[in-house]
């Protein structure tokens, strides 16, 4: 695996760290009043991850089987030109996206945060819930998607591969993680910039700019395998 592969798996999964599962909710978490229930979101965090490495694994190793296929299909010139165009689209098909103010899921966004913020049943309904937002959100899972395609085709090995998914997924978490901390050590003081991040990914042009930056991993990718432009 070549520095340029590690560093786009690193965007792809800072990427992901921004979705409704991996921070809006532990944000909604943290400003629940009372004191910070550090293992309550760790549950929900680890469920999450927990999700995202055992799918990653589960379809990478559904598409090893089929790897010197895919990998000649993949090398082909139409597919290439079929994915520069598909990455050029979405890039700029997020522009389009940002001009659309209100958020169809916001409505969704806003029952998820009232069951994060009620729910006093303990650990398994909580992990239900993690397994619920995560599931809710496989068919828009764009960057994870784009991190399988990029570890399926590069033909590594099993362990390098669920190495790969798991510092992938723990990284996925770690502006969670490093909230959960920030508000451990600083308490309420945190929570106006909790909530200014929290109201921004509900109401923002988020998933505009995930698909814009996806959309750009996908044609530069392209671009280099068709020599277009230097890797």
């Amino acid at each position: 695996m070549d520095a340029t592969m590690m560093a786009s798996l690193a965007v792809l999964a800072l990427i992901d760290s921004t979705s409704f599962g991996t921070l809006l909710i532990p944000i909604w978490l943290l400003l629940h009043p009372g004191p910070v229930r550090s293992g309550r979101i760790l549950i929900f965090l680890g469920t999450v991850a927990t999700f995202y490495f055992a799918l990653g694994l589960i379809v990478t190793l559904g598409a090893g089987a089929l790897l010197p296929q895919i990998s000649a299909v993949l090398a082909t010139r139409p597919v290439q030109w079929a994915q520069l165009v598909l990455g050029v689209a979405l890039f700029f098909w997020s522009f389009v996206m940002g001009r659309n103010k209100k958020s169809a899921g916001a409505g969704r966004m806003h029952r998820w945060r009232q069951r994060a913020l009620d729910d006093e049943g303990g650990a398994l309904p909580l992990a239900g819930l993690a397994l619920t937002a995560a599931a809710v959100e496989v068919g828009s899972m764009l960057p994870y998607i784009a991190a399988i395609g990029l570890i399926t085709t590069a033909a590594l090995p099993l362990a390098t591969v669920t190495v790969t998914l798991a510092g992938y997924c723990l990284l996925m978490i770690t502006p969670a993680l490093v909230l959960l901390a920030a508000r451990l050590t600083a308490g309420k003081r945190l929570d106006p910039v909790l909530t200014r991040v929290g109201n921004w990914m509900s109401n923002s042009e988020t998933i505009a700019w995930i698909v814009g930056i996806v959309g750009f991993l996908l044609a530069r990718d392209a671009a280099a395998k068709l020599m277009l432009i230097g890797r």
